[in-house]
């Protein structure tokens, strides 16, 4: 997390030394420039630049309830020293009016470009991420599970799929509230993805479901990853007093004998006779 914030931080660094040293590059090529050289030389448009970093930037690695914040400090912050430069450069001819008058229009302008850029980089980052958790959504799940289809038809070797679904979730949801039900949701999927390896897939098909996709995996290792999902969940969701488990359905198949479709079902189906058979305990330890 150290790490991350560090370099957060040496970004935002880089950006702001951009911007200056733009503003810097557009003063010397106004002063020492032939005159009529420096009246047809314009180097405004790579204020941009910083603009466009800034927008990833946060995108990246902002919640959106932080972009408005980011997109306004960050386009008054270039719009105020591209003015301040053109201030500077006709000091003290340079009406203060217009100054200002640029200076807000500008701002404008560079708060729109952020917010949109900020919205499709977010946009493609998440075209195959679930925005909750970070992991595989629906639909990168499905063209991982037929890629791997296909390869294990050539292989002969088998993969497998872990459905995955928390029991008494509605309940935690209701008695803690949803701000508690999405953190569950995000340690669960830490769980997940420090329990798989780097060729297995982690996705969240919605609410309260998730999916692992096993490559080159059979019966036997499915059943050792189980016990060690079921393990740290209940370690953790018993440290942090939330009265919830985790139910596992499990099948393994070798090429396309079944479609994607049916593939997902069945561990589904097998999901709920876990649970089904777990419905009695849950009851009995459920608090009255």
């Amino acid at each position: 997390m150290v790490t991350h914030n560090s370099s957060n931080i040496s970004r935002v660094l880089l950006i702001v030394a951009e911007v200056l040293f733009i503003s810097l590059l557009s003063y010397v090529v106004e002063f020492y420039h032939p005159i009529e050289m420096a009246r047809y030389v314009s180097l405004d448009v790579l204020y941009c630049l910083p603009v466009i970093q800034t927008a990833r930037l946060t995108a990246l690695n902002t919640s959106r309830r932080y972009d408005s914040h980011v997109s306004n400090f960050a386009g008054v912050f270039v719009a105020l020293v591209w003015s301040a430069t053109e201030l500077a450069i006709t000091w003290p001819y340079f009406p203060i009016p217009a100054f200002l008058l640029n200076t807000f229009t500008r701002s404008i302008a560079f708060t729109v470009i952020i917010r949109v850029v900020i919205k499709l980089w977010r946009e493609r980052e998440y075209a195959h991420k679930d925005m909750l958790t970070g992991l595989a959504n629906r639909l990168h799940l499905m063209e991982r599970l037929e890629t791997e289809q296909v390869r294990s038809e050539r292989s002969g070797r088998p993969y497998s799929l872990l459905f995955i679904d928390i029991d008494d979730f509605k309940r935690l949801n209701d008695e803690l509230g949803h701000k508690v039900g999405d953190e569950a949701l995000r340690v669960l999927s830490g769980i997940l993805k420090s329990c798989i390896r780097k060729v297995d897939v982690a996705a969240r098909l919605g609410g309260d479901e998730f999916v692992l996709l096993l490559p080159d995996t059979d019966k036997q290792s499915c059943y050792i990853l189980i016990k060690r999902i079921e393990s740290s969940s209940r370690k953790i969701f018993k440290k942090n007093n939330w009265n919830i488990s985790v139910s596992i359905g499990q099948t393994t198949h070798v090429g396309r004998n079944e479609s994607i479709d049916a593939v997902l079902k069945l561990a589904d189906e097998n999901m709920y006779e876990i649970k089904r058979a777990k419905r009695p305990l849950l009851r009995a330890a459920s608090p009255q």
